[in-house]
């Protein structure tokens, strides 16, 4: 008999047992990270769509006008021209 003799666990069996810790931790931190971008992906609404890229001549020609680019005479004469109506 081999009493308090060595462990009875080769070198096989202590890698195997420290692998198995890594990987059961790896698990618990990686589920906590994935829990935690979940909870502030939902918390925090979608940004709203960009549409400036999306402007039509009409809009881009109606910004002009505001910004005081362009008069109101020139204006007219570019919104009849984009619409087809003659002048």
């Amino acid at each position: 008999m081999m009493y308090g003799y060595g462990s009875g666990y080769g070198i096989g069996e202590w890698v195997l047992m420290g692998l198995a810790m890594v990987v059961f931790w790896g698990a618990i931190v990686t589920l906590i990270i994935v829990l935690v971008r979940r909870s502030r992906a939902e918390s925090f609404p979608p940004p709203p769509a960009d549409t400036s890229r999306h402007s039509t001549a009409l809009d881009i020609l109606a910004e002009r006008f505001a910004r005081g680019e362009i008069d109101e005479e020139e204006f007219a004469s570019r919104r009849r021209a984009l619409l087809g109506h003659p002048e």
